[in-house]
Order: C-alpha cells, then structure tokens, then sequence
C-alpha cells in the first residue's frame, strides 16, 4: 500500500504543478501522511481514513487564507463595456413590429425599444440582453442622467 500511497503523491503533485491552481494539494498531503502510517503498518483502513481526515482538515484550514487572497476583481466584459455608448439605427425599430437593428462599432445588433425609433437615429446603448440592445433616444438617455 506504500507503493500506492506513494504514485498518488507523485501524481497529485504534477497536477498541482500543472495547473497553477489550489486542486489538489490537499489531497497530495493526505497521501504522504497515509504512506508515512503504512510505512509503520497501519491498517488499510487506518490509511483511508487519515488520508481523507488529513486532506479535508488541511482544506477547511486553508479554505479562509484562499477566499482572501483569491482574486475576486470582476473585469468587464466586451458587451458590458458598450452600455453607455452611441450606435446608430439601420433598421427602424419597433417592438410592436418586430424590428430594430443598430449598427454599434462597426458591429449590426438586434434593438429594442420602449419607443418607435426611425432609421439613421442615433441611440443610447442602455443595456444588453444576449444578442439584443436595449435602446433608447440619446436625448432621453441624458435626462435620465440628469436626474
């Protein structure tokens, strides 16, 4: 059992190293605790047990230190950062109808409004729900932000 004890330390240990990441440290530890208890003959079950006892009480202690250094800054994504900006309507939009597309960076966007929007109006991007913009006309959007 030595010998299993053993490859499992070696092979939770690359993983480790591979990945950069806290996956498998814990449990590379409960091994080399279990191998050193067969190596003074503890019984198979004795083993299992430290092994899991060992890489659970090692988790709960580290499990504080990796929530307060993880980092946690959330980066915008692409789409997010197009809340706020201008695009202009190709299509008019009409939610009654259907229809509304905007072109926003060089990019053709599904649109929707609370209002009709004519075609060649520029829009305010207020918000983005999948593949759809949430639009309104620039001039609302800033007495929205005057407010």
């Amino acid at each position: 059992m030595t010998l299993f004890w053993g490859i499992l330390f070696a092979v939770l240990v690359i993983v480790e190293l591979c990945t950069f990441h806290l996956v498998s440290i814990w449990m590379a530890i409960g091994s080399l605790v279990a191998m050193i208890a067969s190596m003074n003959d503890a019984s198979v079950l004795a083993q299992c047990i430290i092994f899991v006892v060992t890489s659970a009480i090692l988790f709960v202690i580290t499990l504080p230190l990796i929530k307060k250094y993880a980092n946690t800054k959330q980066t915008a994504t692409n789409s997010k950062l197009n809340i706020g900006k201008n695009a202009l309507v190709i299509e008019e939009i009409n939610s009654e109808n259907g229809t509304g597309r905007v072109t926003l960076d060089g990019v053709d966007w599904s649109a929707v409004s609370d209002t009709v929007i004519a075609k060649g109006t520029t829009v305010v991007v207020n918000a983005i729900d999948g593949a759809k913009l949430m639009v309104s006309l620039k001039k609302e959007a800033e007495k929205l932000n005057t407010k």
